[in-house]
């Protein structure tokens, strides 16, 4: 016969730990969100032209765009200061602005002409989330 102290044991080790303290448990990532164009005939598809402004010479120097509206959404790719970039969705609080960039000098989004209906951006150019505070209007 076993101890009574052995089977307390391999029962306290054994069990699935529901919370340790001083252990949060990670917080899902964001799912991605595609930036949506489109929606009037009678206007672009994406309404205004910015370029990244404001960005830290001694920090990072960079825009993150980020596939969720969202600091903890995946970083999808990192733009200067200057660069120009289309506005074409946003989060109802307008923090989070969903845009369509070039990918090489000179590429055509086609996001400068009417798309009646709405729809997900799935052009040749690349699109992501931003923080709305670091772009400044340009055109539109």
């Amino acid at each position: 016969m076993r101890p009574v102290r052995s089977i307390a044991l391999f029962a306290l080790l054994s069990a699935p730990i529901l919370s340790v303290p001083g252990f949060a448990k990670p917080a899902a990532l964001p799912a991605a969100r595609p930036v949506m164009v489109g929606g009037e005939a009678e206007f672009d598809a994406c309404g205004g032209v910015h370029k990244v402004v404001g960005l830290k010479a001694k920090g990072d120097n960079f825009l993150s765009v980020r596939v969720a509206p969202s600091v903890r959404g995946r970083e999808r790719d990192r733009l200067k200061m200057g660069r120009r970039v289309w506005s074409c969705d946003s989060t109802e609080e307008g923090e989070w602005i969903g845009v369509v960039y070039e990918r090489v000098p000179g590429q055509e989004c086609g996001v400068g002409t009417p798309i009646a209906k709405r729809r997900a951006y799935a052009g040749p150019c690349a699109s992501g989330w931003v923080s709305g505070r670091f772009l400044e209007l340009v055109a539109g």
